[in-house]
C-alpha cells in the first residue's frame, strides 16, 4: 500500500523548499507529487548560486516574484532544513 501523500497544492501557491542539492530536490519532487514547474525556483537557485543552506528559500522567492509567479494573496511555503534534526517553515 503506498502512502498518503497530501496535496500541497490545496494549501498553498508556491512551494519553496531549501536547496540542498539535485538529490534532495529530485526526492521532494518525487515523494510530494510536484511537477516540473512546481520545481523550478528551486533547481534554478541551485544551478545559479549552488547550495547556500538555509539563505536558499530567498533566492527562490525573489526567482518567482521576477518571473510573475507570485501574486498579492498567494501563499508561499519556504521550507529551509538546518543541521541536525531541525526544520523551519514560513507561510
Amino acid at each position: 500500500m503506498l502512502p498518503y501523500v497530501p496535496n500541497y497544492n490545496i494549501a498553498v501557491n508556491h512551494f519553496l523548499p531549501h536547496v540542498g542539492g539535485k538529490p534532495m530536490l529530485d526526492e521532494l519532487q518525487k515523494t510530494l507529487g510536484f511537477d516540473e514547474s512546481e520545481m523550478e525556483s528551486s533547481r534554478m537557485t541551485l544551478y545559479r548560486f549552488g547550495n547556500t543552506s538555509s539563505s536558499s528559500v530567498w533566492y527562490e522567492m525573489a526567482y518567482a516574484e521576477a518571473k510573475g509567479r507570485v501574486k498579492k494573496g498567494n501563499r508561499v511555503w519556504q521550507m529551509a532544513f538546518g543541521s541536525g534534526f531541525k526544520c523551519s517553515s514560513v507561510v
